[in-house]
């Protein structure tokens, strides 16, 4: 794949791609413990919720002015400030905590990191054809894949230092790598055209009528629903990822009774069968049949919960299929939305739409940290059984999607 990579992608997704590794490896690394530690540290189930519903409230507020900042900015100069704030900052802070209160600081500066994820998406898909963005976006799935098979040496870490320890040095390390890609990424890329044209266009207008124009621009979205039910979809598939990435690792660790250093096992288990899958399968899907590969992917990830939720502390054969169905529905479905989004979005409107589409996912997934919290308290397994609705949700909305799209 090393060879159609280099060559298919131009211009700015080869930038952004190539670079894409320093982030998503050390990210892998230190996610899978990243609850886990809060936990060890002395931050409750309930605090843990509260203090991840902190960070999405900030992630509403820079949503809501990263249309505008990048804009204003530029694509370039706003993903590269943005990201070495809520970044390297962040994962500094995280390796340097001694309390709630530092995760509660870290979790409102990690919480501007809505901004460059405006700023990276304009940079990566204005200057990319719309038939080639579905190849941009599985390239980055598939470095996001790869990036899994490191998690175990995040593990290997915690086994051998005990988990605080190591994760403050996952922590230190991934602030390192993401701070080079930042530099690197920033001097390989260019300004889009798009981008140029904005900022020019934004030199001289006041922060208020900046922002007014999204009343416009919501105005347009309101009278187009195949355009609203994409957005649900991303929307509901944003809400579980939050859900299942805040409270699995617990869920494994305090539940199901598995090891500390042994959860690091599944994400690398999952990321050899995102890459099977698009090895073998993708591959297969005609252009035509993407909305039903997706469908059949949110099927998947339907089931994959299910067997999450009756899983037995300690039975490690039902996790085990739950993992691997869900690194197959999660394959078989991101890249064909993500696509999907980006199409959806005309260039002119690109990062004002794109912020008022985070500002609509916060809002939505705000809740679901204090609701986790809430809910693992009551049962573990309760968040699980709202993730498995969330993908039933998706799959009834993506059935009358196609059937809109046909008429």
């Amino acid at each position: 794949m090393a060879q159609p990579f280099l060559k298919r992608l131009k211009g700015n997704a080869r930038g952004c791609l190539l670079f894409e590794p320093l982030f998503l490896i050390p990210y892998s690394m230190f996610s899978t413990y990243a609850t886990i530690y809060m936990f060890q540290m002395g931050v409750s189930e309930t605090a843990i919720g509260w203090i991840t519903s902190i960070g999405l409230i900030v992630q509403v507020f820079s949503s809501f002015i990263s249309g505008y900042l990048t804009d204003r900015m530029g694509r370039k100069a706003a993903l590269l400030y943005f990201d070495l704030l809520s970044w390297s900052v962040a994962t500094l802070l995280w390796a340097m905590s001694q309390n709630i209160w530092f995760f509660v600081v870290a979790a409102i500066v990690n919480g501007f990191q809505r901004v460059p994820h405006t700023a990276f998406y304009c940079l990566l898909v204005e200057d990319t054809p719309p038939k080639e963005r579905t190849y941009v976006f599985t390239i980055l799935q598939f470095i996001g894949v790869v990036g899994g098979l490191f998690a175990p040496l995040g593990g290997l870490l915690v086994y051998h230092y005990s988990l605080i320890p190591g994760v403050r040095m996952l922590f230190i390390i991934a602030c390192v790598c993401m701070t080079l890609q930042f530099i690197g990424r920033h001097y390989y890329t260019h300004e889009t055209d798009m981008g140029i044209r904005k900022m020019r266009e934004t030199r001289g207008m006041s922060v208020k009528a900046g922002l007014g124009e999204y009343v416009h621009v919501i105005r347009s979205m309101l009278g187009n629903s195949p355009l609203l039910i994409v957005f649900s979809v991303y929307i509901l598939f944003n809400f579980q990822m939050t859900m299942k990435n805040t409270y699995l690792s617990l869920y494994m660790v305090d539940y199901l009774r598995i090891g500390d250093g042994f959860i690091s096992i599944f994400p690398a288990i999952s990321s050899i069968m995102m890459l099977l899958v698009m090895w073998l399968l993708l591959p297969r899907v005609e252009e035509s049949h993407v909305n039903r590969a997706m469908i059949w992917g949110f099927v998947i990830s339907l089931l994959s919960n299910i067997l999450l939720v009756i899983a037995l502390p300690g039975e490690l054969f039902w996790l085990s299929v739950s993992i691997i169905l869900a690194a197959v529905g999660t394959i078989m479905t991101l890249p064909y939305l993500e696509a999907a989004v980006a199409n959806a979005i005309d260039d002119e409107h690109r990062a004002n739409v794109f912020a008022i589409l985070s500002v609509l996912i916060l809002i939505f997934i705000t809740p679901s940290g204090i609701i986790g919290g809430w809910a693992y308290k009551l049962d573990p397994r309760i968040p699980f059984v709202f993730v498995a609705l969330a993908f039933l949700a998706s799959m009834l909305l993506m059935m009358v999607y196609q059937r809109k799209m046909r008429l």
